[in-house]
């Protein structure tokens, strides 16, 4: 893989381990940062989270990262809390997210335990690249309250747990992905080296 480096942004987030490991797995050199520059000179980037969306939403403006990251131009890949905050909106919190992927985060509903904590397949949607090699029948794990709302424009793969909602979310040159890939065995690690190849 030619990958120079990918940039793990440092918004205040964690399971940067797993992330790291996972990527380790797959021979790509990472790096963790808050800085501008090194983000922008990454080739790709990924936007990890475990929190609240509130206080993710506050600290990457803090750090100036909302702004930053709405300008990049190559692959971005939010995980978990990471691809909420691409979308427009949070119902965690009630706060305004970085409004990159035009769907909203609303709390999970019709599922008689929350969070959804577990392994869980997924629907293809439509056709990506970042798709090669997953099948439906392929599991991966899940750990969230709160989802990116389904629509057919802007979700590549759906998961059902209560209500169906969007486990894989694209626009333009940013992904997200609701569950954790780090933690999904052998299926996560093809889609961490899809996106890697993108």
């Amino acid at each position: 893989m030619k990958t120079k480096y990918i940039a793990i942004i440092n918004g205040g987030g964690a399971n940067f381990n797993s992330v790291i490991n996972a990527l380790k797995i797959l021979k790509v050199k990472t790096v963790i940062t808050d800085d501008a520059k090194i983000i922008s000179n990454a080739e790709k980037v990924i936007l990890p989270g475990v929190g609240s969306a509130d206080y993710a939403m506050k600290l990457l403006k803090q750090k100036g990262l909302d702004v930053v990251i709405k300008n990049l131009k190559q692959p971005v890949l939010g995980i978990c809390l990471g691809a909420q905050l691409l979308c427009k909106s949070s119902a965690e919190g009630h706060v305004k997210c970085l409004d990159i992927i035009p769907l909203k985060v609303e709390k999970i509903t019709n599922a008689k335990i929350i969070p959804h904590m577990g392994w869980n397949n997924l629907t293809v949607v439509k056709k990506h690249p970042i798709l090669t090699d997953i099948k439906n029948t392929d599991d991966f794990y899940f750990v969230h309250s709160y989802c990116a709302n389904f629509d057919d424009k802007n979700v590549l793969a759906s998961c059902e747990y209560g209500n169906k909602f969007g486990a894989i979310i694209n626009r333009d040159n940013f992904y997200g992905f609701q569950f954790h890939p780090e933690k999904s065995g052998k299926a996560g690690l093809v889609l961490l080296k899809n996106f890697i190849n993108l």
